[in-house]
């Protein structure tokens, strides 16, 4: 398995590795389309008849309810040393209309270190859907990154505002051991055939350990690859909801065990990075 050492995050392996990208374009929501007209009776006396007026529309795909918040991160351009480039993939959550939370070590240079600002390579999102081939969701693309100092996590902006979707709040207070999760992430399906997913995958966990800027998570089942963290599932939220459609984003997957083996998940925590992360995604900041 293809992995990168984040220097400075404190975690011996992350959730980020090469891969086949599968991307997808949503169909275009068609225009409405209509027709009408009036019909005369030429012969006397006058007796105007009208034709009943047809008006055709099409209705666009309805958007998603179920955790529309979801991000999916996909390039295939990324440039690695010696020349070519290689794809890449990773998992985030919506926290304001233009601003994604993924993992810092997403956006990595040739020499693996964490970079801010305009990426050097397309990184495409998707956001609100289930499974690559449900109509809807929104496409855009990453045009800013900023890295968070204390832990390995990115607030990235996107190339346009998403409507239409609640985004998670951020938790502000210190979580608690024994606090019960659900995680959501696009990552790969095996730890050795590296592709992101073609749905996306959930499960639940609780919190095991708390450290200054991550925690320990354990998950409430067994683990597979359809219920927790894997490689490209980098950046993938950790979250509180009553509903699968709105909720609070606790924190993110950095690493953890070889998947699908045993082990406790790395997560950043959010409380400590929140008034952070407002600060950069006020539509005032620069």
């Amino acid at each position: 398995m293809a992995v990168a050492a984040v220097a400075g995050a404190g975690v011996a392996f992350a959730y980020v590795a090469t891969g086949g990208i599968r991307t997808h374009t949503p169909p275009a929501d068609a225009q409405p389309a209509g027709h009408g007209g009036v019909l005369l009776n030429s012969t006397p006396p006058p007796q105007p008849t009208t034709a009943a007026t047809t008006t055709s529309t099409t209705t666009p795909p309805p958007q998603n309810q179920v955790l529309p918040f979801n991000a999916k991160l996909t390039s295939d351009d990324i440039p690695v040393k010696g020349g070519g480039v290689r794809s890449g993939a990773c998992s985030g959550s919506l926290v304001a209309p233009e601003w994604v939370v993924t993992a810092g070590h997403c956006f990595r240079d040739l020499n693996d270190v964490r970079i801010s600002g305009k990426p050097p390579y397309t990184m495409k999102v998707v956001i609100g859907k289930l499974k690559d081939s449900d109509p809807g969701g929104h496409a855009v693309e990453v045009v800013d990154v900023r890295q968070s100092a204390v832990n390995d996590l990115a607030v990235v902006k996107l190339s346009q505002p998403v409507d239409g979707i609640t985004p998670l709040t951020l938790a502000d207070e210190k979580p608690k051991v024994g606090l019960r999760m659900k995680f959501a992430g696009w990552g790969s399906l095996s730890s050795t055939v590296i592709s992101p997913s073609d749905h996306l995958k959930r499960g639940e966990f609780t919190i095991a350990k708390v450290g200054q800027y991550t925690m320990e998570a354990s998950p409430v089942v067994p683990r597979t690859v359809e219920n927790s963290p894997c490689p490209q599932d980098s950046g993938a939220p950790f979250f509180v909801s009553d509903d699968d459609k709105t909720g609070q984003l606790i924190a993110i997957v950095n690493t953890g065990p070889a998947c699908p083996q045993p082990g406790r998940e790395i997560i950043a925590r959010i409380d400590t990075v929140a008034e952070w992360i407002r600060k950069q995604t006020d539509n005032t900041a620069r």
